[in-house]
This record gives C-alpha cells, structure tokens and sequence, in this order.
C-alpha cells in the first residue's frame, strides 16, 4: 500500500526530515514515533500528497479520495455547523446516504447535540472530534493520522481509541503521536524517526 525508499525532504537548506525507508501493506497500521523535530509531521504530510520528496521515492498505492487525513490544522469551516460541514465533505467525496452517515459519526463521537451549532463556538477538543468525523466519513481506505489525540479529553481520547481498535486490520493506518503506547497494541509496525 505506502512503501518510501530513503525518502528526505528539505526546505532550502533545511532538512525537515532524514532519509528514511520503510514498507506498510494494505490494511498495515504504521506508527510514527519521534521527539519534536524529528520529521514525523513532514513524513505525514508527504503521504497525504501535501508535499513531495525532495530525494528519495515514495508510493502511496491509493486515490486521493481514498484518504482520511487529520493534521495540526482540523480543515473545516468555522462558520459552518458540524453537520454542514460534513454534509459538503460528503457531497465532495459522494458519499452515498451521507447524512445517514454524518449522523451516525456525529452521535459516535458525542457532537450529535451540537450538531447544529457554528465550529467557531467549538472547544479545541469538539473540533478535533468533528476533524475525525471528516476524516471517516467517506470510509477511506488509508488514514494518515498526525497527533489524533491532541486536545481530546479522556471521553475523546477514548472514542478515538474503539474507532482505531474497530478499524486496525479493515484500513491501512499511519499515525504519530507522542503516546506511543496508547496504540502501540494496534500496530503492525514503528517507526521511529530521529
């Protein structure tokens, strides 16, 4: 599904991230450990096709509207609700029966009661929980996750952790965090960038 054969990324001068190699097959869950610095949000994003290698090979064996990507920046519409929001991001990806679906993730992830009121009024950790939602709404079949669990309470950070356990083997998965041991049960492989 994602293999990288030394791949490096540099801005100008600045090497955002070391060469690295790795291999993840369809339905893999590669975790991404590494202190600050280290590259893990460059590697990220270079996976998601925001940016592209500057040395180095990488293949992401998946359409672009196969992949659920969650970054620093939660990507939604402040001045939309939450069901607005994932109702055009439905529309976008032509998700079949999407309001069916953004209802059932809105109730799973415990925004259902704030459904109809502007992201702009969200705490850090209900747009994080919304963020998912987009995430997850067109069911990808590749999630690149960088630091899922910023901002989520314990309630959060628990959801999140069932939605990972129930989808680890039926998606491929990579994702970073600085609590590697949280999912270090769920994945098939670690990477650790220095």
């Amino acid at each position: 599904m994602i293999a990288g054969d030394a791949v490096e990324k540099r801005y100008g001068r600045k090497r955002a991230l070391l060469p690295v190699s790795f291999d993840v097959p369809e339905d893999g869950f590669l975790l991404v450990t590494g202190p600050n610095g280290s590259g893990k949000t460059t590697l990220l994003r270079l996976l998601a096709g925001l940016a592209v290698p500057t040395k180095g090979m990488l293949t992401v064996d998946s359409e672009r509207g196969e992949l659920g990507f969650v970054g620093h920046e939660p990507l939604l519409y402040s001045d939309l609700t939450a069901l607005e929001n994932l109702e055009l991001f439905g529309r976008l990806y032509r998700v079949p029966e999407r309001r069916e679906r953004s209802g059932m993730l809105l109730e799973r992830f415990g925004l259902w009661e704030a459904r109809a009121e502007r992201v702009s009024a969200f705490s850090r950790g209900m747009t994080q929980r919304l963020a998912l939602c987009r995430a997850l709404l067109h069911e990808p079949s590749l999630l690149v996750l960088d630091e899922p669990y910023t901002a989520l309470d314990a309630q959060g950070a628990e959801l999140l952790d069932h939605e990972l356990e129930a989808l680890t083997g039926t998606r491929t998965i990579v994702l970073s965090t600085h609590d590697p041991e949280r999912v270090a049960p769920l994945a098939t492989q670690r990477l650790v960038l220095a």
